[in-house]
């Protein structure tokens, strides 16, 4: 059975970095099991394949994962069409930056913590290309890579005013978190199979 994550880090069959994961294959299925709960067996009424695969993209893309993000611009150009793939690609791009970055609450204990960074936002013209839902999507996926601390009930406001149901707003954050396990894993992996053949 394919196994996304073995794709993704160019796991060899066999291998050593292969053996240690088929130590725990309970973790392993479940995460197989993710991925296709986001991208293979799902109901689209709350959030399509389309809409699926250019937020997995985007999100790849300001990882600054080469292997991850070229699955998913490969899974979003099946789902959508080649303009939307190069407008994801050049915004993620360009929203590329480091952090995390957000504020806490002023009167609380964790401000001094607070890291003052760049704020993301589709812009009218691109918007007009993405359409609201898209674009508002992007802008929280963003706020959830770069900016956590700074997730708020107006924020996931913003995602229903844009069109977002409950059911998707809550599957746009389960896309988001798995995206963020699922990148570390395979670059770890990565990491480890290099070390293991040097």
């Amino acid at each position: 059975m394919t196994d996304i994550i073995d794709q993704l880090a160019g796991l060899a069959p066999g291998g050593t970095v292969d053996a240690l994961r088929r130590h725990r294959p309970a973790t392993r299925d479940n995460a197989q099991a993710s991925y296709d709960a986001l991208f293979t067996h799902f109901d689209e009424a709350h959030a399509s394949l389309a809409e699926r695969a250019a937020i997995a993209q985007f999100v790849a893309i300001l990882h600054d994962d080469v292997p991850v993000g070229e699955h998913y611009v490969a899974l979003n150009r099946r789902a959508g069409d080649g303009a939307l793939v190069s407008t994801i690609a050049t915004l993620a791009a360009a929203a590329r930056t480091t952090g995390p970055y957000g504020e806490y609450p002023a009167d609380g204990p964790l401000a001094p913590e607070s890291v003052v960074g760049p704020r993301f936002a589709v812009d009218d013209e691109v918007r007009s290309v993405l359409g609201e839902r898209l674009a508002a999507a992007l802008e929280h996926a963003h706020l959830l890579v770069f900016r956590p601390r700074e997730s708020s009930v107006a924020a996931l406001a913003a995602l229903g005013d844009a069109g977002w149901s409950t059911d998707g707003i809550v599957t746009l954050s389960q896309l988001v978190s798995f995206l963020a396990f699922q990148l570390r894993v395979a670059a770890g992996l990565r990491l480890l199979t290099t070390k293991d053949a040097a």
